[in-house]
């Protein structure tokens, strides 16, 4: 039972874009190319978000394409999004730098914090698996970052060390299923934000 999770293509937005629905850029074909080339046959799905989508379409291929699901989206960053590091800190000095460096239950105004997004980012991952047993996720640097968490066992601030490039390729194998909603055994990393 195996993860292929794909992180969407360049933004270059320099705010806070979680729900905000901007398109990626696909210039890069011969990336595209080898990032599909990689990729095992099996079903595609991705986050409702339009950079997400898009991706997941240029690299399914012959693949199953599996409808798109609001909860793979990005973190949901409520009054920040659409600002810049500068403006969010300017609403309040504290909260943004309490939210990157002690994550867990603080949210944006209006947002969602850490923890809320790795119980819908779970609970989704292990749904796909039971379904289907091999999936290619195409979804969002925390959507990752989440996974790369709960396969580490680590915290989040850890995982938030964790370089996920855009139309990067991380795998997390998982050694059965116990059933949906519980955990599908233990989840490893076989591999880690790699560019094709």
């Amino acid at each position: 039972m195996t993860l292929w999770l794909v992180r969407h293509g360049p933004t270059h937005a320099r705010q806070f874009v979680g729900w905000t629905d901007v398109p990626a850029d696909l210039s890069d074909t011969a990336a595209l190319a080898r990032l599909e080339a990689a990729l095992p046959q099996a079903p595609v799905v991705s986050s409702d978000l339009m950079r997400a989508v898009t991706t997941a379409d240029a690299i399914a291929a012959r693949r199953r394409r599996l409808p798109h699901s609001a909860d793979l989206r990005e973190t949901h960053f409520g009054v920040w999004e659409n600002k810049t590091w500068a403006e969010v800190q300017a609403l309040d000095p504290d909260l943004p730098r309490a939210y990157f460096e002690t994550p867990g239950d603080i949210a944006p105004p209006q947002g969602e914090s850490w923890n809320r997004l790795c119980a819908r980012t779970f609970a989704a991952a292990d749904a796909l698996l039971a379904s289907h047993g091999e999936v290619v996720i195409v979804a969002h640097m925390g959507v990752i970052m989440s996974f790369i968490q709960r396969a580490r066992a680590c915290s989040a601030y850890e995982a938030f060390a964790q370089t996920i490039d855009p139309l990067s390729l991380t795998v997390i194998d998982t050694n059965g299923a116990q059933g949906a909603g519980r955990d599908l055994g233990r989840w490893q990393l076989r591999a880690v934000n790699q560019t094709l």
